[in-house]
Formats: structure tokens, sequence, C-alpha cells
């Protein structure tokens, strides 16, 4: 008998376009994905929450800050206070931090310029809903596609990310794409059931395309909303 299909929301914003590439992932590896428009002041009843890359609001003032405004979001912050998993990709992890939902900040990419090419990235954490299905230290090839992936934090809250093991991804040495501090590629919040990353997860699931690896990520996440899902039943 085959597993239950836990329902996993994808937030979807004017300007979204990994949205199906997220719903896609996330079917292919045993979850129910559910679009969800940004507009949407309540979530369906679900177990996971993806927000998916893109250019929300075509990055006008700065990637994230108009998206951050929408009522969607604010019910993710209420899903992700009650311990609910929340996953944000590139524009979602833009959108999470400019919440208050994720420390620090994304800004424009240290060469200036968009970066769009497979990375490399060392897996620090084994112990969240989105690595359970790694080891630690594992190396995953994941592409990025970003213009603004320049993690940023000042030298404090660096220290308290990096002392609380805030940081579930890092850049391997030479991969680094946007100069962020501390080849940050990936952070949780204080209580590991939110993260974002800058690369794709949902592009690096069928080895076809030229790496499986980000389903590593993406079914970890579907591990941690059935489990979420059978507690709740």
């Amino acid at each position: 008998m085959s597993e239950a299909r836990p329902k996993i929301a994808v937030v979807v914003f004017p300007g979204s376009n990994d949205d199906r590439d997220a719903a896609w992932a996330l079917s292919a590896l045993g979850a129910e994905p559910v679009l969800v428009w940004h507009a949407d002041r309540e979530l369906p009843r679900v177990d996971g929450v993806v927000l998916p890359g893109g250019f929300s609001y075509g990055d006008y003032l700065r990637c994230g800050a108009i998206a951050r405004f929408a009522p969607a979001v604010e019910a993710v912050g209420t899903f992700a206070a009650d311990g609910g998993p929340v996953l944000g990709i590139c524009n979602g992890f833009q959108i999470l931090c400019e919440a208050g939902l994720l420390p620090g900040a994304l800004r424009a990419n240290e060469s200036l310029s968009f970066v769009c090419r497979d990375v490399a990235v060392r897996v620090e954490r084994t112990d969240t809903p989105f690595t359970s299905r790694c080891t630690e230290g594992e190396r995953l090839v994941i592409p990025v596609k970003h213009g603004e992936g320049c993690f940023h934090a000042d030298e404090e809250l660096l220290a308290e990310l990096e002392a609380a093991d805030q940081v579930l991804l890092r850049y391997e040495e030479g991969h680094n794409p946007n100069g962020s501090v501390g080849d940050i590629a990936g952070v949780t919040n204080a209580a590991g059931n939110v993260l974002g990353l800058m690369p794709h997860p949902e592009h690096a699931v069928d080895p076809l395309l030229g790496s499986g690896d980000g389903g590593l990520v993406i079914a970890s996440l579907v591990d941690a909303a059935r489990e979420r899902m059978y507690a709740r039943a």
C-alpha cells in the first residue's frame, strides 16, 4: 500500500515562475501540491508550505519587498509559528527575510550580474525537516539562478547564526556564486522549521536534468509534512 500523500501549499505571486516546477517536484516525490493565490487570507488544510522562485511583483523596490505584505504571507507566518515546515526557494527566501520570518537579507550579487549555473553546497545539519534524507557534510549539486542572492548579515548576527547552527547549507569553496557572507546558501529560523535557500532543489529532482540531489531536500520536506499529517489525524 502506498503512503498517504500530504498536502503542501505552493504560494503563487504575480511574477512567480517556478510555482509549477515546485508543484511537479512535490508531486513526483509523494506529496499533493496545492496552489495558493497570494491574496488568500487563509491557507487550506496543509502540512507544509513552499514559497517558490520567480520575480514577485517584478522585483520592484527590491526582491520580496512587496510580496511580504501579501495576505498569504501572513497566513504562512501563522503556520510557521505553529511549527509547520516552510521552504522558501530563491525569491521565496527573499520574501521570508523581508517578512521577518528568517534572519538576514538578500542583496545584489557581488558581481552585479545575474548568475545561472550548477553549484555545489554542503549539508551542515541533518536534524531538520529539509535535510533528514541527507548525511552531514554531504555534497549536493543544485542549480542557482538569481541576481540578488548575496546573503548578508552583520558580524553580530552572523556570529549568532553560526553559534545557533542556523546555517543549513553552505556553498563549497569556489562555488559561492554571489558573495554571500560565510558562503551561506541556506539558513533556518531559530526553531528550524523555516528554511530559505537560494539554490533551486525543484530543478534537481530528475538526474536526466543533470542532478537529482535537490530531491533529497524536497523529499525531506514531504516526509516532515507526512509526519505532521499523521500527528494531527
